[in-house]
């Protein structure tokens, strides 16, 4: 297996778009306006024959008349023309290339032929190629940013020197659209989006392994539908998976999902519990949803190590605690009675009504002294006791929430335990309510069941990360296929 850099790739101090122009709706429109809204630093050299000014740079007819090599060429030009526009960048001395257009593996009799010869091609010249038909690359690095994409938006990315940036690597670029609308949407701190395409050289796998030792990423999340080396893959996901997370949805589980994932992407059908065998063996903590890798995405953004498994649900109503409760325990949460002396301190102090239990039942007409008085009895007297604390707020019409939120706020940023929340029913000020915990560091949820996943997710990654750490994962049997990935 030849060892690739890959840092021309997502932080190339030098570029060069290959098909650039000036209209907006075109793929080399777009890669220019991406790069601007990056804040690419870099040199930027657009070719086009046509010449002349395009986005305020400078361009030239050829690769041929690119007066120095740049670090990677990214090609967006139609796919009959590649293959002589890999050559120009091989005669100029530039050595990486990203391919976004389609027309190769994926594209019958002609385009496998094409694909034949792009890889002969860049064996014979030591090229390094990432796609073709992919929809491009994007890392937020505070440091260095680069997006090389016709996905239509950035993702939210994160602060300088932080250290939870979330990275996606999908052989779906509809996902990974998909995924940056959603981490815009909630915030999520999703700094690195690849779109893997045909993965002509460049595999999940040799992403994963890069993006898994940047300083600024947290968390690894995949969608993946096909692999062409599992245990190459399995060796990757354990390295990366002893230091921090790794959290994958697999298409093609069902014999229907996996009927669609061959013509997807070549892949070889396998069944939900290979697949499930497969990502214990690689210390990945799976996922069997879109919806759920979201979750996922949302909780190892703010808890990128994990939590313990042992739970403290604190409620102000009995239904959403006993949902909250089913759905933890299902989700192998451990939700242990409350140590004696906090349960003394909440029966003095609480009305006869409240339930001093695990969950906490503290009454439907609680208010921020109740709250106060729970959260205070949890951190003197049950630190040592629990790994998290889920709240769930109701807010019923004769209780004014904004107190509550702002004194629940006021503690988390003191508290000895993380605390996720949830809010349920009609919430005039949700926006800002949420706004407030999130800013004090608390993830907000709109219902319990999906707190109570995401917590349960969050406890299953460190006895993988400890397993992966002992090199004690048990192998798994995972079919071996050829890759056409789109």
């Amino acid at each position: 297996m030849i060892e690739r850099d890959l840092k021309p790739f997502f932080a190339p101090r030098s570029i060069a778009v290959v098909g650039a122009g000036e209209r907006a709706t075109s793929s080399g429109g777009a890669i220019m306006q991406m790069l601007g809204r990056a804040g690419y630093r870099g040199r930027v050299v657009p070719v086009n024959p046509k010449g002349g000014r395009i986005f305020g740079y400078d361009s030239v007819t050829s690769i041929a008349d690119i007066d120095q090599p740049v670090d990677l060429a990214v090609i967006v030009i139609r796919p009959d023309a590649i293959l002589d526009a890999a050559t120009e960048a091989a005669d100029r001395g530039i050595r990486n290339l990203l391919i976004l257009p389609g027309g190769f593996a994926e594209a019958g009799p002609a385009g496998v032929a094409r694909n034949e010869a792009l890889r002969t091609l860049a064996a014979r010249r030591g090229l390094t190629i990432a796609g073709p038909n992919c929809a491009g690359i994007i890392h937020l690095d505070p440091a260095w940013r680069f997006a090389a994409t016709f996905l239509r938006d950035l993702p939210p990315g994160t602060s300088t020197g932080a250290t939870n940036g979330l990275a996606f690597i999908s052989q779906s670029g509809a996902l990974a659209e998909e995924f940056i609308d959603k981490a815009n949407q909630r915030g999520l701190p999703l700094a690195s989006v690849v779109s893997v395409g045909n993965a002509l050289h460049l595999g999940v796998e040799d992403y994963l392994a890069w993006l898994g030792e940047r300083p600024e990423i947290g968390a690894a999340l995949l969608y993946v539908e096909s692999i062409e080396d599992h245990e190459r893959f399995r060796q990757v996901a354990r390295k990366i998976a002893a230091a921090k997370p790794v959290i994958a949805l697999f298409g093609g589980r069902t014999a229907i999902g996996g009927q669609a994932a061959s013509a997807h992407t070549g892949a070889v059908v396998n069944d939900d519990a290979a697949i499930d065998a497969f990502c214990a063996s690689c210390g990945i903590v799976r996922v069997g949803s879109l919806r759920q890798l979201l979750l996922a995405a949302k909780a190892f953004g703010r808890f990128p190590q994990g939590l313990g498994k042992r739970a403290l649900i604190l409620s102000n109503s009995g239904g959403p605690g006993v949902l909250c409760a089913d759905r933890s325990a299902l989700d192998g949460l451990d939700l242990a009675a409350l140590p004696q002396a906090m349960a003394d301190v909440l029966r003095q102090q609480l009305p006869p009504e409240a339930s001093v239990a695990n969950p906490i039942d503290l009454l439907a007409d609680a208010r921020e002294d109740r709250f106060a008085l729970a959260i205070e009895a949890t951190m003197a007297h049950a630190a040592e006791a629990y790994d998290m604390v889920l709240m769930i707020h109701v807010v019923p019409f004769m209780v004014d929430a904004a107190p509550v939120i702002d004194r629940l706020a006021a503690l988390a940023t003191e508290a000895r335990l993380p605390l996720m929340h949830s809010m349920m029913g009609t919430l005039p000020d949700k926006e800002a309510w949420f706004a407030t915990m999130e800013r004090a560091g608390v993830p907000m949820f709109n219902d319990v069941e999906e707190m109570a996943e995401a917590a349960g997710l969050l406890a299953r990654y460190p006895f993988l990360r400890n397993a992966a750490r002992r090199d004690i994962l048990p192998p798994a049997k995972f079919h071996d296929r050829r890759k056409i990935n789109s």
